[in-house]
């Protein structure tokens, strides 16, 4: 069969500050598949805190998860075929699944461990802070792959550090990246923050120059991205969202007796990035 590559594909970044969107857009526009439709959405501020730039914290994620799956809803009413949930944390994901309708909803922890998966045996992840360790290493568990968990390696810094000084970025995520394949015997690595865009090209050459082989280097937004676009593209072989059991989704008529995800709800900012001419 022909495969239709006019797929729509939305990129949420789940804060309310947009400050970051366009770093996003960019990557999305590199990367995308030439026929695709995207944009990256950021949440609507009155009633995420407006300055409120990163999750690092379980206590900030919480503020999210209505907003996050209300956009899901939205996504799937806006026509997207699949929308990436931009925090490695994955937050939300099972719910936002549930009320998606048609659109599939991926996001950068399970969808960069697949691809590592597709390439090594295991990975390691490296991580901004050791703070982060502790609700990532239960994703990973809970996703079934405690196996082939090398190690978490944390470099110290936090997630809007990232890009004050790559240089010095760059070093520690090498360090780390070189322990993880020499002592913990990792053979892929995957970069454990969205906001670590853009570093895994160098860092798979240092690794390639330094270990004497190729290990792959996971960019988790650039991994959630093509995961959705692929995930979009797969949609025409009838592979989309199970509704039975805990996939089942909550009764439209139950919806609109308890007046909920009834009304539209609005992005704060969104970019769009047509199909290639």
């Amino acid at each position: 069969m022909a495969i239709d590559m006019n797929i729509k594909v939305m990129y949420l970044n789940p804060v309310s500050d947009s400050s970051d969107d366009q770093v996003f857009a960019d990557m999305v526009a590199e990367y995308k598949y030439p026929a695709t439709t995207a944009a990256v959405a950021s949440l609507d501020s009155r009633n995420v805190p407006a300055a409120m730039n990163h999750l690092e914290y379980r206590a900030y994620e919480s503020l999210i998860i209505s907003d996050t799956v209300k956009a899901a809803r939205q996504a799937s009413k806006d026509g997207y075929d699949a929308l990436v949930i931009g925090c490695f944390y994955d937050p939300a994901l099972r719910d936002a699944r549930e009320i998606s309708g048609e659109t599939i909803v991926v996001a950068p922890c399970q969808a960069s461990i697949v691809t590592a998966l597709n390439l090594a045996n295991n990975f390691s992840i490296l991580i901004g802070r050791a703070k982060w360790e502790d609700q990532m290493r239960q994703t990973v568990y809970d996703y079934g792959y405690r196996d082939q968990l090398a190690s978490f390696q944390a470099v110290d810094l936090g997630v809007q550090d990232f890009h004050r000084d790559a240089a010095a970025t760059e070093q520690k995520l090498q360090q780390a990246a070189l322990q993880a394949v020499t002592i913990r015997n990792a053979e892929s690595i995957i970069l454990g923050c969205t906001m670590e865009l853009g570093f895994y090209r160098k860092l798979q050459q240092f690794l390639r120059d330094k270990a004497g082989a190729w290990v792959p280097v996971i960019d988790p937004a650039i991994a959630a991205f093509k995961a959705a676009e692929n995930a979009a593209l797969q949609k025409q072989f009838g592979w989309t969202n199970s509704r039975v059991w805990g996939m089942q989704a909550p009764p439209e008529e139950e919806l609109k007796q308890f007046n909920i995800f009834q009304q539209d709800y609005e992005f704060g900012n969104i970019i769009h990035i047509p199909p290639a001419k």
